[in-house]
């Protein structure tokens, strides 16, 4: 990743021309970002911001929307929910934005979404899962699957396609995605005929799992799920193999991060996890993307650049739509998407403000990502 203070400084640079003031400012369109840019799963942040970057550079280029063009307002939640409601309100009220595009993890989502719907401001989420985020208001979307599918899709692949019977899952017991991904892994799982043998419990910012692991080791277990963020993904599975733990371990969107080969280093080799694309796609729309995001900031994109991406074009392609910057008038336009061309898939929102969409495997050879198969809705 490239070092945080070019981005920091230019985040408040922009926010020191912007000020105070409405939503149209005479030839500009506001929209708000609320992002984990510092903080424990800062490259979440970092990557829906470059992506969302992109995505506003191009429409701005092309002529702006409704002819004016989109001027991004950045607050840092530093991965803390309470910082995710205190950075929405001060979009909303403060800077007077006419959407919001946040989070990528879910506990963030769900502490924000509330005031939007308050407020009556469309937020669009790039990366949030849970199914709980769209369910506070009908100005809630999101441009990602939702862990119910993912879960079975991915206790699915490990009992189809890798052939395990006897799974263990590890999961963060204070993070709604976690707990929720682990729960529809564990109902498709059983439902097939598959048997979860033992279940163990962390929370975010543990770094010592060999009591967890030690204890699934003795369940005996052919493969192992754990849903998580990449930084104590990582660790565990490296901390797993230091125990001889040599089964394939399986992991969700949250382990998508450049980080996670950093810290996992060889000890992610016969590893699976969910994302949202593969860089190796070679469809038109994401070849044109990891080009251009790569030329733009020296570096490949992974899965949340890539939806912020989206979710950026989504909202921008509503606004058109809608003809104004009406806040029911934009709500109305993104629940009428359907079939948008998107880096991630071809995207259809759904009666429920959630994305239907594939999901792709990624596995890791050679302490190398490596597309593995794509799993339709």
């Amino acid at each position: 990743m490239k070092t945080y203070s070019g981005i920091l400084a230019a985040l408040f640079t922009t926010l020191v021309i912007l000020g105070c003031g409405g939503g149209d400012k005479g030839d500009e369109i506001l929209i708000g970002e609320f992002g984990s840019l510092t903080g424990t799963t800062a490259t979440f942040g970092q990557s829906t911001h470059h992506g969302l970057e992109l995505a506003v550079e191009e429409t701005n280029n092309a002529g702006g929307v409704l002819g004016k063009k989109i001027r991004l307002l950045v607050e840092d939640d530093q991965s803390k929910p309470e910082e995710a409601a205190t950075a929405v309100t001060k979009l909303i009220t403060r800077d007077n934005v006419k959407a919001i595009i946040g989070e990528v993890a879910s506990s963030r989502s769900l502490a924000a979404a509330p005031i939007c719907q308050q407020f009556k401001i469309p937020m669009v989420s790039p990366a949030s899962t849970n199914p709980e985020v769209t369910k506070k208001g009908d100005f809630i979307f999101r441009v990602c699957y939702i862990d119910p599918f993912q879960g079975e899709m991915l206790a699915r692949f490990m009992y189809n396609s890798l052939g395990f019977k006897k799974a263990v899952i590890l999961k963060d017991v204070k993070n709604d995605y976690s707990v929720g991904l682990a729960q529809y892994f564990r109902q498709t799982f059983e439902s097939l005929g598959g048997t979860v043998v033992a279940e163990q419990a962390y929370s975010e910012g543990d770094s010592d799992f060999k009591a967890q692991l030690t204890a699934l080791k003795a369940a005996e277990p052919e493969a192992m799920f754990v849903p998580g963020y990449y930084i104590e993904g990582a660790l565990i599975v490296k901390q797993a193999r230091e125990l001889n733990m040599t089964m394939p371990i399986v992991g969700g969107d949250g382990w998508d991060s450049s980080k996670l080969l950093e810290v996992g280093g060889q000890a992610m080799n016969n590893t699976y996890f969910s994302t949202h694309y593969s860089t190796d796609d070679t469809a038109a729309a994401v070849r044109s993307f990891v080009t251009k995001y790569s030329a733009r900031f020296n570096e490949r994109p992974d899965a949340m650049a890539a939806l912020g991406y989206d979710a950026g074009l989504i909202l921008f392609d509503a606004i058109r739509r809608a003809g104004n910057t009406d806040g029911t008038a934009i709500r109305d336009a993104l629940a009428a998407t359907s079939d948008f061309t998107g880096v991630t898939g071809s995207i259809t929102i759904d009666e429920r403000r959630n994305a239907r969409k594939p999901l792709v495997i990624l596995t890791v050879e050679n302490a190398s990502l490596k597309y593995k198969e794509s799993i339709q809705p």
